[in-house]
C-alpha cells in the first residue's frame, strides 16, 4: 500500500462520532508539555513517603512492557514510587469483584476493557473519576472531556469509572509461509474458507468477536452485525457459521498464544491483538501478516477499585493523571501499535523504538484504511447480552 510518510498526521481517523478535523485541529497543542523535572518539583518524593508502591494490574507481554516504558519508569523517576506489576487483566473483573466483596482490595489500578469496566461501574465497584478534574488537560488547555476521543470515556462522558488509554484491534493474522505468495488470505470470508485456505484456525475462547465475524463472513454487513446478533435467529446463524470451522479450530485464552501458535505451525490463521502481531513481526521477525478486514476495534484503559484507603487513592489518582496525559499516551505508541485515546497525542506518534525507520502510524488501528473495513465493538451490546451469549457459547463448545 502506497503512502506518504510526511502525511502521517492527516491519515488518522477517529472512533465513534469524532471527525477527521477533531484530530487535525491540533497545531500548537503539543506546546508546553510538562517536563519530568517540573513533575519532580510538583510531586516531591516526600509526598509519597507513606506509600511507595502501586499494585498495577495489566495484561502482560508487549503491552505491559509498553506501559512500563511509557508510564511507570518516568513516574518512578519523577516521584520515587515503584510498581508491583500483576498480569491478571484477563480475569481482572471477576477477581476485582471478589476483592470488593470480601473487603480486601489489594489492587490499586487495573487495566480493563470498556464493556466489563462499565459493568463494574454500574455495580458501584469502581472509583468515580471526574474527568476534567482528575485528568490532565491537553497541552493547550483543552479539557480532558474534549481531548479524549468522543465515546471513549466511561459513564456519561463527564464522570465515570473507565479512563481509556488506547484503541486496539482484535483481528486475524496468518503465517505467510503457509500459503502461496499469490494466494494469501485477505478477508474474513477467507478465514472461513477451508477449501481455498486450508489449515487449522486459532480463535479466542470467548463469544465476543467470533460471533460478529461469523455473521460478517455469512454476508451480514458490518454496520448490521449487532442488529442481527441481537435476535435469536442471528445468534443461531452465527453458531451455524462457526460450525463450518469448529473441527479445524484450536482455542486460545492468553494474548501471547496466537503469535506463538502461528510461528510454531500449530495454526495457519489466528485471531489476535494487533499489537501482539506487530511485536512478533517487528521485534521477533516472524513471517506473519495482518488481515485488517473485519478487525474488531475497542477501547482499553484504567479503572480504580472503589473504597481504597485515602492515601492509596490519592497516590493512584496522581498516577492516573500522569499516565493518561498527552505525552505519555503518545510515548506508548512507539512501543506497541495501539492508538492513543487522546486527540492531542496523535501528532506526536513517531517511529518504533527499536527501529527509527519504521513509522508506527501505518500499524495503528485508526488509520482511514483500517477503519474503513473494521467493526466497532459495541460495548453496550456485550454488557447487555454478554452473560447469555457466554452460556450459549460454552454449550456450543461442549456439544
Amino acid at each position: 500500500m502506497k503512502r506518504n510518510d510526511n502525511d502521517d498526521e492527516s491519515r488518522i481517523l477517529t472512533l465513534g462520532d469524532v471527525t477527521r478535523r477533531d484530530f487535525l485541529a491540533l497545531g500548537a497543542k503539543t506546546a508546553g508539555l510538562i517536563s519530568l523535572s517540573s513533575l519532580g518539583t510538583l510531586w516531591s518524593r516526600e509526598v509519597f513517603a507513606a506509600t511507595q508502591t502501586i499494585n498495577a494490574v495489566s495484561w502482560g507481554g508487549a503491552y505491559s512492557m509498553s506501559q512500563k516504558k511509557a508510564y511507570e519508569e518516568p513516574f518512578t523517576k519523577a516521584t520515587g514510587v515503584t510498581f508491583q506489576n500483576i498480569d491478571k487483566s484477563a480475569t481482572g473483573p471477576a477477581l476485582l469483584t471478589a476483592q470488593e466483596q470480601t473487603g480486601n482490595v489489594s489492587w490499586d489500578i487495573v487495566d480493563a476493557l470498556q464493556a466489563p469496566a462499565e459493568l463494574l461501574y454500574s455495580q458501584g465497584l469502581l472509583y468515580e473519576v471526574d474527568y476534567d478534574k482528575d485528568l490532565a488537560p491537553a497541552p493547550d488547555g483543552t479539557p480532558a472531556t474534549e481531548d479524549f476521543v468522543k465515546g471513549s470515556l466511561g459513564g456519561d462522558g463527564k464522570k465515570g469509572g473507565f479512563v481509556p488509554t488506547i484503541a486496539y484491534d482484535t483481528l486475524f493474522s496468518f503465517n505467510k509461509t503457509a500459503f502461496p505468495k499469490n494466494k494469501q488470505p485477505q478477508t474474513i470470508k477467507d478465514v472461513f474458507d477451508l477449501e481455498n485456505f486450508p489449515g487449522r484456525r486459532a480463535l479466542q475462547k470467548i463469544p465476543a468477536g467470533n460471533l460478529e465475524w461469523a455473521l460478517y463472513a455469512d454476508g451480514v454487513p458490518r454496520d448490521k452485525v449487532y442488529e442481527v446478533l441481537a435476535t435469536p435467529q442471528g445468534v443461531e446463524r452465527a453458531f451455524k457459521k462457526l460450525d463450518t470451522i469448529k473441527s479445524d479450530t484450536i482455542w486460545w485464552t492468553e494474548g501471547a498464544q496466537p503469535p506463538q501458535m502461528l510461528a510454531q505451525g500449530q495454526a495457519v490463521i489466528a485471531s489476535a491483538y494487533n499489537g501482539r502481531i506487530f511485536n512478533a513481526i517487528a521485534a521477533n521477525h516472524q513471517p506473519l501478516d495482518f488481515i485488517w478486514d473485519g478487525a474488531l476495534y475497542e477501547w482499553d484503559g484504567w479503572v480504580i477499585p472503589a473504597g481504597l484507603p485515602k492515601d492509596r487513592l490519592e497516590l493512584v489518582k496522581k498516577y492516573l493523571r500522569f499516565s493518561t496525559d498527552t505525552q505519555r499516551l503518545a510515548d506508548q505508541a512507539k512501543y506497541i501499535a495501539y492508538a492513543p485515546a487522546r486527540k492531542s497525542s496523535i501528532p506526536l506518534i513517531g517511529s518504533y523504538y527499536k527501529d527509527p525507520s519504521l513509522k508506527m502510524m501505518p500499524f495503528m488501528p485508526t488509520t482511514p484504511e483500517h477503519l474503513s473495513v473494521a467493526i466497532p465493538k459495541n460495548a453496550a451490546f456485550w454488557s447487555n447480552y454478554g452473560p447469555q451469549l457466554q452460556q450459549q457459547f460454552s454449550a456450543w463448545l461442549a456439544a
